[in-house]
């Protein structure tokens, strides 16, 4: 809004400035760039925090998915943000991340399809750039009983022990499982390895007498299920 210009917030109007602003007209009006100064607080010489906010977005194309997956080392590579402000940066796209998952697990209970799972599953992993998986644990009336992060691994995969996979499960005397992990990557269609992967759990499952309902393959654009592709 205000790039290439050196003005400080206290040099514009009032109704421009963005913590005044949201008191007068509401956190509705105030554009991206404005709710980043709020966070950022302050600026340096020769550059305000809303110059700042504006040379963040514009480094990543106002795409606020790939503002969500900064971390601490991300946000301070840019001039004038140090550890505290990127500290507060991080803490708020958390909360809105935890917010999300709040919402999705009120109003899910009964996972009835791939879709009800996605939910569920989404906002602890659209938006990682690391792969993790995860499991959903259910009773026989596919309530929800535990949802698990298992494993964490790298941009390519992670492991996934099966003795502690199943070991949860009993422990909460799951009948069935759903399975997901991420693809940083955002190709949604599953390598070999994951195929395999699925059939190795799959048939200890049956041994156990756990259902394997479905595995999701999750980004930031959708998912892909293994029951409605027919791969299980």
């Amino acid at each position: 809004m205000y790039e290439g210009q050196n003005l400080s917030i206290k040099s514009l109007n009032v109704e421009d400035r963005p913590r005044e602003k949201l008191n007068l007209v509401g956190k509705e009006l105030l554009g991206v760039d404005e709710l980043l100064a709020i966070l950022i607080h302050s600026g340096i010489p020769n550059k305000s925090a809303l110059q700042m906010a504006n040379e963040l977005l514009n480094s990543i194309g106002g795409n606020l998915s790939t503002l969500g997956r900064f971390s601490l080392h991300d946000f301070m590579k840019f001039k004038g943000l140090g550890k505290a402000k990127a500290t507060i940066l991080v803490a708020a796209l958390e909360l809105g991340r935890r917010r999300m998952s709040y919402e999705a697990s009120q109003s899910v209970q009964v996972i009835q399809s791939s879709k009800d799972a996605h939910r569920l599953f989404y906002p602890h992993l659209f938006d990682l750039n690391h792969e993790e998986f995860w499991v959903m644990h259910l009773n026989r009336a596919s309530n929800l009983l535990k949802l698990q992060r298992l494993s964490m691994g790298g941009v390519s995969g992670t492991s996934v022990d099966l003795k502690l996979l199943f070991k949860s499960a009993l422990e909460t005397i799951s009948s069935s499982l759903i399975l997901a992990h991420n693809h940083p990557s955002g190709q949604l269609k599953p390598s070999k390895a994951d195929r395999d992967l699925t059939q190795r759990i799959t048939e200890a499952g049956k041994m156990l007498d756990i259902q394997i309902l479905d595995h999701l393959i999750i980004a930031s654009q959708g998912y892909f299920s293994f029951a409605d592709e027919g791969y299980l």
